[in-house]
């Protein structure tokens, strides 16, 4: 369990003269990525058990699946996966897509468990 609720709730952000800065996590365990989603393909369909994701869209618009909801995130949307939830991610725009991804809790690649996958792992 991570026991991390969703943080964007508790989202730190700072002001500076030169503008400002949003703080993510402060000591807690994360893995943070950047995941390149290519036009037409989409992640695999799946959850994880030890771990909860907060995703930020960079650049492109990208199709999200949390739960039983899907939908287009514009770019600077933030995206809550609690630990445990079903989640997707797609591109179905025409340039490459980037989500900045902070996983909250242990992060292992064998946790990971698709339920559809397009490219049958």
């Amino acid at each position: 369990m991570t026991g991390i609720e969703d943080p964007r709730e508790a989202t730190f952000v700072s002001e500076r003269p030169w503008g400002s800065f949003q703080q993510l996590t402060l000591n807690e365990p994360t893995t943070v990525k950047i995941i390149t989603v290519d036009p037409g393909h989409r992640l695999s369909l799946q959850t994880h058990q030890h771990r909860a994701e907060l995703w930020q869209v960079l650049d492109v618009p990208i199709d999200v699946t949390v739960g039983e909801e899907t939908w287009s995130a514009a770019p600077g949307e933030q995206v809550w996966v609690a630990q445990g939830a079903v989640h997707r991610m797609a591109n179905s725009g025409e340039r490459p897509g980037r989500v900045l991804e902070v996983g909250y809790g242990h992060f292992d690649e064998d946790d990971i468990v698709r339920l559809e996958d397009d490219y049958s792992r």
